[in-house]
């Protein structure tokens, strides 16, 4: 194994570790559960787990991976804050999005070479990705790690108390 590919299988590890742990902790939780708040006024779990259906949903089309699944959610969960539309899709069905999602999404990572996680994400153009080499997809699935990693202790947290 190369050090590219070896980079590469710590950073898929680290995703399918968190994304793993996601599944878990909405399993577990009832859909009551899912109605409790991360802090006073603040998003609801339930909230969260459409959020991160729509951002690792986004992931598919801004790693160039093919179509979204799910972009009826954006409005919900992405374009708007918590509790400004009505809850219109159940928790069974976010519960069953985000694990056909993170399914679809750890299929393709696997087949990506190494050093294609190196090229250029496709919200950053040519002439900007030869100044800023960094905005890489490499660097997106690192920051998408890191974000679901957040969301997953807020939630820990949340369903101890």
């Amino acid at each position: 194994m190369t050090h590219e590919e070896l980079f590469v299988a710590t950073a898929l590890q680290s995703w399918k570790l968190v994304t793993d742990r996601l599944d878990k902790q909405f399993a577990a939780l009832s859909d009551e559960d899912l109605q409790k708040e991360i802090a006073p006024g603040k998003n609801r779990i339930y909230y969260l787990l459409g959020h991160l259906v729509g951002v690792h949903d986004r992931l598919i089309a801004l790693l160039g991976l093919g179509e979204r699944l799910h972009p009826e959610l954006d409005d919900q969960f992405l374009t708007n804050p918590d509790r400004t539309l009505p809850d219109a899709v159940s928790a069974a069905d976010l519960r069953k999005a985000l694990r056909e999602v993170n399914a679809r999404l750890y299929a393709a990572f696997e087949k990506l070479p190494a050093e294609d996680w190196l090229k250029r994400h496709e919200s950053v153009s040519e002439e900007d990705f030869a100044k800023e080499p960094l905005r890489n997809r490499f660097a997106v699935l690192l920051s998408r790690t890191g974000h679901a990693a957040f969301h997953s202790g807020q939630i820990r947290l949340v369903a101890k108390g």
